[in-house]
């Protein structure tokens, strides 16, 4: 029995890496001609110079609140604002709706979301039964993991969410050996089943999303016999990264291309340091280009002992849209980066809000070399040019700065 999904996960990273950049032009010029968003946001780019990943991190990031806002003024013309390539009908095959609300379209062909990678590395087989408890209602997890167990081989009973007795009976009738859902709500149906006595001992592995799973619930799961694994998938973007049998961080998916951004900027971080995730699709459906998906992570050294050769991250590891209100003011990751890139000698900013309500102190610490003579007064300037607010400034010493993702630290009392 093959140890991969397919090929592709144990490719040459170099081979892997040529054939990612030769999409990607294709991928550019695809938008330009046919989303009339990309017409615009990309407008006098040569697609066929976007060839290469430091081409790529020229382009403009565009993150989901940009896209609400797309979508919400062309609501009448295009509930999509302009981002979609195809046309109601037979190759759109369903639309759902995300908070905001978003709308997202469906295209067609085989694992549309490209989840049965992360299936397959989850031990889901096929001929199994997976039990599907995302919600069929709207959003499309659901779907997203329907379509890769049936990409597996896998047949699937639409659980859905609530109605837990009903959903422990099916468990014990129909002896699924496989779960996909939240983990939140397969703690639930555990817990419930040894409340009832049900018998739910044919699940013996999940695939989860939608939710952190904390190291202490995975242990907890694993005592009551069910090994559970991560996804990583986002409505817009369909599967990007997945746990394997190693549990050492996620591996990419093979068709996304990924980059690590400063919060609130479109800048790369170096490897290992934390940032928002920036992802470049190569779906022709809906071909979003350099998306900001608002999350942080990082990347991780190595590849998987698995021997899947793809780029490995550490997984979620928070929200990256920090933005706070100080003393009546909204300040923006994004105006901390604006401030950070007046100073080449400043290599990294957080900005920190201490005090308490009402009563704000804000604080910019600054990892800076060299550290001129009067530096610090200079950026203050800056900080009040740039956010209409005094704040104090604390210059330290390069890797002074704790790498994990924050820009805008918030340290106030709220008692």
């Amino acid at each position: 029995m093959s140890e991969h999904f397919d090929a592709l996960e144990a490719r040459d990273p170099g081979a892997r890496e040529a054939q990612l950049m030769l999409d990607l032009p294709q991928q550019v010029a695809h938008a330009q001609r046919n989303s009339t968003a990309y017409a615009e946001i990309l407008a006098g780019v040569d697609a066929d110079a976007i060839a290469s990943r430091d081409a790529l991190a020229k382009l403009p990031v565009t993150r989901k609140s940009e896209l609400l806002e797309r979508q919400k003024a062309r609501r009448a013309a295009d509930p999509f604002g302009g981002f979609s390539t195809l046309v109601r009908g037979p190759k759109m095959p369903r639309v759902y709706a995300s908070p905001g609300p978003i709308y997202e379209p469906e295209g067609t062909g085989s694992d549309y979301w490209r989840v049965g990678r992360a299936m397959f590395a989850a031990g889901f087989r096929s001929g199994e039964l997976v039990h599907n408890a995302f919600s069929y209602h709207m959003t499309p997890g659901a779907f997203i993991m329907e379509s890769g167990a049936h990409a597996v081989g896998c047949s699937v009973f639409p659980g859905g969410v609530g109605q837990t007795e009903q959903q422990l009976q099916a468990i014990a009738e129909l002896r699924p050996e496989a779960y996909a859902g939240t983990p939140s709500f397969l703690r639930i149906l555990v817990e419930k089943a040894r409340e009832t006595g049900s018998d739910i001992s044919s699940m013996r592995k999940a695939l989860t999303g939608g939710e952190a799973l904390p190291p202490s619930l995975r242990t907890w799961f694993a005592e009551q016999g069910i090994t559970v694994f991560q996804s990583y998938a986002t409505a817009d973007l369909g599967l990007l990264a997945y746990e394997t049998a190693a549990l050492e961080g996620m591996v990419l998916e093979e068709s996304v291309i990924l980059e690590i951004v400063r919060p609130g900027t479109g800048d790369l971080v170096a490897d290992g340091e934390v940032g928002e995730v920036v992802v470049t699709t190569l779906n022709p459906a809906y071909p979003l280009i350099r998306f900001g998906t608002g999350d942080l992570s990082a990347v991780l050294p190595g590849s998987c002992p698995t021997g899947r050769t793809n780029t490995r991250i550490k997984g979620w590891m928070g929200r990256a849209d920090q933005t706070t209100k100080i003393r009546g003011m909204f300040v923006h990751p994004g105006q901390v980066a604006d401030i950070a890139r007046r100073f080449p000698e400043v290599l990294k900013a957080r900005l920190v809000v201490s005090g308490e309500m009402a009563d704000d102190v804000m604080t910019l610490k600054v990892e800076a070399s060299p550290m001129s003579q009067g530096l610090d007064a200079r950026i203050g300037e800056a900080i009040r040019d740039v956010t209409k607010l005094r704040g104090g400034v604390e210059l330290l010493q390069p890797g002074s700065l704790p790498n994990d993702g924050k820009v805008i630290e918030d340290a106030r009392s709220y008692k």
